[in-house]
């Protein structure tokens, strides 16, 4: 295709430390423009996130998947919506300079969808919990044996087309957003791409990994996706 309409979406939760160095490091001459989604946020994620040169949205029903759709759901009113989307977290866990490596199998290969696999790539140490390595090997088995796709991570730094994104019908709205959406771009036979990304300490506490009530919650959700999506 010719030169892409790229957009960026950011869900954000509390991230004022890190949101504005995430969208710094955004290559500019690749996107058109960076959505950040606080999501009910109770410091200046919102307000760093604009002065950072970012689209600023509030979405108050917390959970990423809402948060996600929020941006969705901008996006898809513009007169001119974006060809792709890529998603990146607002933790600066992601190097968001490895865009143009995520984009280049959609671009040079006509993937329909790219994950960056942090499991292919090179992990900071304690950038990821021990728990969250053996979930994401847990659901990427359970997805090659039930779905017979193979990917080996549920990374959230990932780019999609805007129309194949729309057509997926995502439903889940809190912990089981990416391998909801893995799930269905299997089962509707869309191209899907690896890459290695690399991953490092995030800035601040996580929400998810950093309490045991996350931890539960989250494999619980993406155990229950797998399984739902069997039948549907």
């Amino acid at each position: 295709m010719s030169k892409p309409n790229i957009a960026v979406i950011i869900p954000a939760y509390n991230e004022e430390r890190a949101v504005g160095l995430v969208v710094a490091e955004i290559p500019k001459h690749l996107v058109r423009e960076i959505v950040v989604v606080d999501n009910n946020s109770t410091d200046n994620t919102a307000i760093i996130a604009e002065e950072s040169g970012a689209t600023a949205l509030f979405e108050k029903r917390q959970g990423y998947g809402w948060a996600c759709t929020k941006a969705i759901e901008y996006l898809r009113e513009k007169p001119n919506p974006p060809d792709i989307v890529v998603f990146l977290d607002a933790d600066h866990s992601d190097y968001p300079e490895e865009m143009t490596a995520v984009l280049r199998p959609m671009l040079e290969e006509g993937c329909d969808m790219v994950i960056g696999s942090r499991a292919l790539g090179e992990r900071q140490r304690c950038s990821m919990t021990p728990q969250q390595v053996f979930g994401n090997w847990l659901a990427t088995t359970l997805m090659q044996w039930f779905y017979g796709v193979r990917f080996t991570d549920l990374g959230p730094f990932r780019a999609i087309r805007f129309d194949k994104l729309l057509a997926l019908r995502m439903s889940e709205m809190t912990y089981g957003w990416t391998v909801e959406m893995q799930v269905k771009a299997a089962k509707m036979g869309m191209k899907c791409c690896e890459v290695p990304v690399n991953y490092r300490q995030r800035i601040g506490f996580s929400k998810v990994s950093g309490t045991v009530r996350g931890t539960i919650g989250a494999g619980y959700k993406i155990l229950a996706v797998i399984f739902r999506l069997l039948v549907k």
